[in-house]
């Protein structure tokens, strides 16, 4: 069982869910820096210079300064402008996410067409081998068409 197990770990696939999982932390990290730190402060000016992540809604009735102080009284809260953000962020990793697998699939080799082996007859329109001289459903004989070696 614990060579089984040691199997599986050491897996090429498992290792890199692991890197996968790594580098997924970090990014994350980096995009939420990005939206709050240099998204939303823009859009927060263009709204008359509103902090989407001081929008909240204090459920107690009280009135608090920001979500800090909200926070450090104990006041139970709706976050509803650190959702925008978390939103903005979840949609900025689905557009990078989107375009890297576009270009994977853009990077995949294409197989080659396969050569056709069939042909049409011209009579009766019938699919017959390419190397046929008569058509074996009207019997019409086939012109042989010159190679293109």
């Amino acid at each position: 069982m614990i060579k089984e197990f040691k199997e599986f770990a050491l897996k090429g696939s498992m290792l890199d869910l692991a890197v996968g999982i790594i580098i997924g932390a970090a990014f994350s990290a980096v995009i939420n820096s990005l939206v709050k730190d240099i998204i939303m402060p823009p859009i927060g000016l263009l709204f008359s210079g509103i902090n989407f992540a001081d929008l909240f809604i204090s459920l107690n009735g009280t009135q608090y300064p920001n979500l800090a102080a909200a926070q450090a009284a104990g006041a139970p809260t709706i976050n509803y402008g650190t959702f925008i953000n978390t939103i903005i962020s979840f949609l900025i990793v689905a557009l990078v996410l989107f375009l890297i697998i576009r270009q994977i699939n853009r990077m995949k080799r294409q197989p080659p067409a396969p050569e056709p082996n069939t042909k049409e007859c011209p009579y009766c329109f019938t699919t017959i081998p390419l190397q046929a001289s008569r058509c074996p459903a009207c019997t019409s004989e086939l012109v042989a068409q010159p190679s293109t070696d």
